[in-house]
Parts: structure tokens; C-alpha cells; sequence
């Protein structure tokens, strides 16, 4: 359960994870992606418990990550499917899976799940490319800017990182 919310930090990183900072959420996510859509299904995939598990689709269904339509009556039942923001989640979870796959952390040498393009079959990779020259950047030529909704905050923060940068 979350213990604080950042809704009061200017981040868009922090207004992300008050949405998707949980594992339990993530994990929904992924499910969504591969394809599954009901509450038992998510409930088998990951055995989080009833409870949580509640709590978090109405958490994502709030916050216009999901949306549930009825499949059965008499006991209501519903399947869960991604919003477009939903969806825009995409590159978060292939990136966790990737970094997961690289450094073993599902505690085998070989991926568990592989990424492909359904149409070529090919698998998929994430890149950071340059927006003008759609060249690779590599992270450490990756700069923190002020954005145009950058507060005092958010430009403290930029200024104390820069100094500790210049000062290596």
C-alpha cells in the first residue's frame, strides 16, 4: 500500500509513479500487454491477493489506465483492457523486461518472455535517439534541463546536480 503520495513535486517522473510506482501495478500492466484481461487471470499470473489486487485495477481504472467492460451477469464479471495512456506505458514495462533479461534478475541466464514485432517476428529493443539527427544517445550523454514547467523546486534541483557534475 502507498504510504505518501507526490502529488505536491513538480516531477513527471514522481506523478508516474503515484500511478504506477507499485509492483503489484506493474505487473497488471505486463499482464495487459501479453493479453490478459480478467481478474482471475491476473489473480493466477501473479497470486497477488483479492484485496490488492481491487485496489489496484480501481486504482488504474481512476486514473485512466484501464477500462473494464462486462463480460458475464450474475455474478458480474468484467475484463480489463489499456486506455491509450495505458498503452503509452509500452516502452516502461519492454524496458524493465530488458534490464531484468540483461542483468538475470529473474534469477535465470535466459530471458523468461521474449518481445517481438507480431509482424515480423523479430525481436524489439528500446533506443534513446536524438529527436532532430535520430542518432543513438548513450546515457552518458544525456543531459537534465529545465522544462517550461519547471518550478524552484525542480530548478534547485537542476543547479545542485550540475554543480556535483562540473565538480567531478
Amino acid at each position: 500500500m502507498k504510504i505518501s503520495s507526490f502529488s505536491d513535486m513538480i516531477c513527471s517522473i514522481a506523478g508516474a509513479l503515484d500511478i504506477v510506482g507499485d509492483r503489484w501495478t506493474i505487473l497488471i500492466i505486463r499482464d495487459l500487454f501479453i493479453g490478459l484481461t480478467r481478474y482471475d487471470d491476473f489473480r493466477s499470473s501473479t497470486n497477488i491477493s483479492p484485496t490488492t489486487l481491487s485496489d489496484r485495477l480501481k486504482v488504474l481504472e481512476a486514473r485512466g489506465i484501464i477500462t473494464k467492460s462486462q463480460y458475464q451477469s450474475k455474478p458480474d464479471r468484467f475484463e480489463y483492457s489499456l486506455t491509450a495512456k495505458g498503452r503509452g506505458l509500452w516502452q516502461v514495462v519492454l524496458a524493465i523486461a530488458k534490464w531484468g533479461d540483461e542483468y538475470e534478475l529473474s534469477g535465470h541466464p535466459l530471458a523468461p518472455m521474449r518481445f517481438v514485432n507480431s509482424e515480423t517476428g523479430n525481436d524489439v529493443e528500446i533506443r534513446v535517439i536524438d529527436s532532430v539527427l535520430k542518432t543513438d544517445v548513450v546515457p552518458e550523454n544525456i543531459a537534465s534541463l529545465e522544462g517550461l514547467g519547471a518550478d524552484d523546486k525542480v530548478l534547485r534541483r537542476l543547479e545542485t546536480a550540475h554543480k556535483r557534475k562540473r565538480s567531478k
